[in-house]
């Protein structure tokens, strides 16, 4: 079974959008909340430090938008390729 190049390109662009949205998840998590939470912690926000509130609450709010952006760049993507839903 031969796969049509614009099957793979799909794909190609869907993973990776998956790998960055990762990525920018993983940063903002694990990165701000827990690695640089010392160097974040000179920073007041909201009666706490940056690395506290990324840790906290920083980290949920990314994460809702990155699945907004996924869901709108995902529509458009599936637009682009002639698999969306009518």
């Amino acid at each position: 079974m031969s796969e049509r190049p614009e099957h793979n390109a799909y794909w190609a662009t869907n993973i990776r959008i998956v790998t960055w949205c990762l990525v920018i998840w993983a940063i903002v998590s694990f990165g701000f909340g827990i690695l640089l939470r010392p160097l974040l912690s000179g920073i007041a926000v909201g009666g706490s430090d940056l690395g506290f509130w990324f840790a906290q609450q920083g980290s949920i709010l990314v994460f809702l938008a990155i699945i907004f952006f996924y869901a709108w760049r995902m529509n458009r993507l599936d637009a682009e390729h002639g698999v969306d839903e009518q």
